[in-house]
């Protein structure tokens, strides 16, 4: 499991300094703004207006989403104190990120957890918008990168977390009359 876990992190430091010494790729301020789109107001705004707006429907998503954030803050949590991965400008020396992190440790992605947690719960209660959360979500993972503060390992996890939380809830709590399943 040693040599898996030192290949993954061989990739992600090559992959990491790629993007950020070889392309070198600007830190736009659009790239901060759709990192600040992650931080979780967002989510709170459209389970509210879905709440406000659409009835029975309104409400099993905001159920569906206050769930899905519980449980994935839980598990974000253990799995950010267990694993206690560094950062990329603690784990790189000569590199430094363009944003403050809200914590210490890089894995996983909780942006991305939260932005695939959302999306995977709007393609169930909401169909035709998936496609733009799920891109959306991933612009939110890729800023992160961008932005020196995770590997790209981080925002697979983050992903995996944030989909596997929703698939859980969605599993979980019973299903609405009407709504996909």
């Amino acid at each position: 499991m040693n040599a898996v876990i030192r290949h993954v992190d061989r990739f992600d430091r090559f992959t990491f300094v790629w993007l950020h010494e070889v392309l070198r790729i600007p830190r736009y301020k659009a790239v901060r703004w759709v990192s600040h789109t992650g931080d979780g107001l967002l989510y709170v705004l459209a389970a509210l207006a879905a709440l406000a707006l659409d009835t029975a429907r309104g409400q099993h998503f905001f159920t569906l989403v206050a769930a899905g954030f519980g449980l994935e803050r839980a598990l974000y949590v253990v799995l950010k104190n267990s694993i206690r991965r560094d950062r990329p400008a603690v784990g790189l020396q000569s590199f430094r990120a363009a944003i403050t992190p809200s914590d210490q440790f890089s894995f996983p992605s909780g942006h991305t957890a939260a932005g695939f947690l959302f999306a995977t719960l709007v393609l169930h209660c909401y169909p035709p918008l998936a496609p733009l959360c799920y891109i959306w979500a991933s612009l939110v993972g890729m800023s992160r990168v961008l932005l020196g503060v995770h590997y790209p390992t981080d925002i697979l996890a983050g992903a995996t977390l944030g989909a596997g939380s929703a698939l859980c809830v969605l599993a979980t709590l019973p299903a609405l009359p009407g709504v996909a399943g």
